[in-house]
């Protein structure tokens, strides 16, 4: 078979002969120098496996920091990972181990849960492991023989895996190092000594397939880079992944509580301040909704099945759909999605061609099952309310409307402080319904307003909807962890179902353009994004608490509540702690809760009518007039800045 190698000569390969066999043709070891492992049509391979397809190879060098051999280095810690395991608890069983986007990880079966203390006896010794530098040796073995040897090594998992591959006709592959023998497909790097910096994380429990019916398995996750500095970057950004974890900071300022004993999982309560917060984002994104021309609309939490069974959810959707209420021998269903409601709402009355663009929006809350698992704080949850609209236009409009909504989208993340966007374009998949004329103008409009927006985006080919394409808009963090907010999605489905239609301009009935859109996504996990984002510390204007005036002693209470009423009076959300307690512990406290700014005042600031002015962030800006410091703060409210 014919092969292209990487000095850019074509050469006549034999099938099954190994990566390393092959890189023997090379004459150049400039091109040879430092190779681990290949690619060849996507499969990655190492230096043991063998070649059975033609294309174009591509070498694979540790030093060149590419996904491709941060894989083939993650897989071999996950090898040494189980290595080590079975070293220090012989009777462990092993199950699946596989390299994932920041490191890997390795399920077990053993007697009793692994504790923190054993996480660092398992790191000790993995480093032992790599530090005896034993090779990774392939081995092939027909069915037969794998079967006897996991049966031999009392290996269940692995010998549920193998059955699976029993009827390939093909050999099973293992791999050893030093004593430790696994099965796997590999690839693997050539010695244990290559790989050096990594970390074990945590342990976490894991069905053994991902099914609950089966046994709990202890699953171990690492954590591996190819140079140290990417390693040390990662840890700290776990670190401080931990620090702004919604879920604590939560808890700390108050915002939010769940309570699944009483209230239920994935069922969020939202305590003062955050509601407060969440008004105040609201507030906004509905005035600028209403600038946008949108309408509002309200519709109500449950619908009768035939809703639900014309709109398609009850063949589609039902197993993320709660069970039917039955009100007086009728079904009624928790509604999962707002669209079935809008539709209805469009129906209302006969629409004209002058009508259009229609757009309604609606902060509804919808109800999901979403397995027990799966819940994660606020950012995973079974009931949650959406900013949802639906545009309902012909189809000269739809390119202006996709540009007026992408935009609009844009500016609303921006306004929370969300800078950096990284866009894709899903198409059409396999199965779909609508004309194809359909899809050929909406994927023309969504690729075209992306183009417009001068922002990166990739295509995910075939991976839209089966009734239509769609854009999702991806934030950074302040971590740069990439989150999934906006999603602009075209539905050619229920306008059919429905039956929409508008008067066109030469009297006939025409059907709609409709597009599904959320900009927030929903308010309980932007919350949850956002927390994280600013780790607590939000822009002044979100702020529940945005001034703590903080008077030195008790003779200076009179004057403070003097600057308290004057800030409340402009708008300014504005507490006051008088405690007894310590003026330093007093401004730690407010810095804990993320205050903006804090006014400390004594007798010079009393005397001299001003306000000694410090920053969350510990700076000091020194004394200013009550006017000089509100006019400040109104300004970089009304800027939506931080301080």
């Amino acid at each position: 078979m014919k092969i292209a190698f990487p000095d850019g000569v074509e050469r006549d390969v034999e099938v099954g002969q190994r990566v390393r066999d092959a890189l023997a043709l090379i004459e150049d070891q400039d091109v040879v120098k430092g190779t681990v492992g290949a690619e060849i049509n996507g499969e990655l391979l190492d230096m043991e496996s063998p070649l059975t397809t033609g294309g174009e190879l591509k070498f694979i060098k540790l030093k060149e920091d590419t996904p491709e051999a941060k894989m083939l280095y993650r897989h071999s810690f996950s090898h040494i990972l189980a290595q080590a395991v079975k070293r220090l608890y012989p009777k462990a069983k092993l199950a699946i181990g596989p390299a994932i986007d920041t490191g890997y990880y390795y399920d077990f079966d053993v007697e009793e849960p692994f504790t923190p203390d054993d996480l660092e006896k398992i790191e000790a010794e993995m480093k032992k492991v790599v530090k005896e530098n034993h090779r990774f040796e392939r081995i092939n073995v027909s069915v037969e023989e794998a079967r006897k040897m996991l049966e031999e090594a009392d290996e269940p998992y692995k010998l549920e895996l193998l059955e699976e591959f029993a009827d390939r006709g093909e050999d099973i592959s293992f791999y050893r190092d030093g004593e430790f023998v696994d099965m796997c497909r590999g690839p693997h790097i050539l010695f244990t000594k290559q790989v050096k910096h990594f970390k074990l994380l945590s342990v976490a429990g894991a069905y053994w397939r991902g099914d609950e019916k089966n046994k709990m398995l202890q699953r171990i996750y690492g954590t591996a880079f190819l140079s140290k500095e990417d390693l040390e970057q990662y840890l700290w950004q776990l670190e401080e992944a931990k620090k702004r974890d919604h879920r604590h900071l939560g808890q700390l300022l108050d915002l939010f509580s769940t309570n699944p004993d009483t209230v239920g999982s994935g069922l969020i309560l939202w305590h003062p301040k955050g509601a407060l917060m969440r008004h105040l984002a609201e507030e906004h994104c509905k005035n600028r909704h209403l600038d946008d021309g949108y309408e509002f609309v309200n519709t109500p939490h449950i619908g009768r099945s035939v809703l639900w069974e014309t709109s398609g959810h009850l063949d589609f959707y039902k197993e993320g759909m709660y069970a039917p209420i039955d009100i007086e021998g009728q079904e009624y269903y928790l509604k999962p999605m707002n669209c079935p409601f809008h539709v209805q709402i469009f129906k209302a009355r006969m629409r004209s061609y002058r009508d259009l663009p229609l757009r309604f929006a609606e902060w509804g809350t919808v109800y999901r099952f979403e397995r027990s698992g799966t819940l994660h704080g606020m950012t995973r949850v079974r009931g949650f309310t959406q900013d949802d609209a639906h545009l309902f236009c012909r189809p000269d409009q739809m390119p202006a409307e996709m540009d007026k909504v992408l935009t609009f989208s844009l500016d609303l993340l921006r306004d929370f402080g969300f800078e950096e966007f990284h866009l894709f374009l899903s198409t059409r998949p396999e199965k779909r319904v609508g004309e194809e004329s359909q899809w050929d103008a909406s994927e023309e409009a969504l690729k075209s307003s992306l183009e417009r927006s001068g922002l990166p985006y990739s295509t995910n080919e075939g991976d839209g909807a089966f009734y239509g394409p769609k854009i999702d808009i991806y934030v950074k963090d302040a971590l740069e962890r990439p989150w999934q907010l906006s999603t602009i999605q075209f539905d050619f489905n229920l306008p059919e179902r429905f039956e929409l239609g508008y008067i066109g301009e030469d009297g006939e009935t025409h059907q709609p353009y409709m597009i599904h859109r959320a900009l927030l996504g929903s308010m309980e996990r932007f919350f949850g994004v956002l927390i994280e984002h600013h780790g607590g510390a939000f822009p002044i204007w979100l702020a529940p608490v945005q001034v703590a005036v903080l008077p030195i002693a008790e003779r200076h209470h009179e004057y403070a509540q003097q600057v308290f009423d004057q800030l409340k009076a402009q708008g300014i959300r504005v507490e006051m702690d008088g405690s007894s307690q310590t003026l330093n512990k007093r401004i730690r406290d407010a810095q804990t809760q993320k205050i903006p700014y804090m006014l400390v005042m004594g007798d010079r600031e009393a005397e001299q009518q001003q306000v000694a002015v410090r920053l969350r962030t510990e700076e000091d800006l020194g004394a200013r007039s009550v006017d000089e410091f509100a006019a400040m703060v109104l300004e970089k409210i009304k800027n939506k800045e931080t301080v």
